[in-house]
């Protein structure tokens, strides 16, 4: 199970993301999600669990929980497809001219 988790501390290490949700199962892997231009923590990411089982239970455990000076949120991550909203790119001054006349 591909699990969200949100508002994490700034600071907060792949490793101990992993070892938190490892007190509940096995974990695939960790991800926090990077800035790619300032190379910061976005402050959150996403740990793949292979079992649903102990992957409900970390989300059980883990949500609205502390975890290194900040509550995180914890939950089973939707597709990418699923996620609705956003569509759109505003822009402004969107076609027609704006010059002299």
């Amino acid at each position: 199970m591909n699990i969200f988790v949100a508002k994490l501390n700034f600071d907060t290490r792949e490793s101990d993301l992993q070892s938190a949700f490892e007190e509940h199962g096995a974990v695939d892997s960790v991800k926090i999600i990077m800035d790619k231009f300032t190379g910061k923590s976005k402050g959150f990411g996403f740990v793949e669990m292979p079992n649903d089982d102990e992957a409900q239970s970390a989300i059980d455990a883990l949500n609205d929980q502390d975890f290194d000076q900040r509550t995180i949120v914890v939950k089973k991550a939707e597709p990418r497809e699923n996620r609705g909203g956003g569509g759109g790119r505003g822009g402004f001054n969107r076609g027609g001219g704006g010059g002299r006349y």
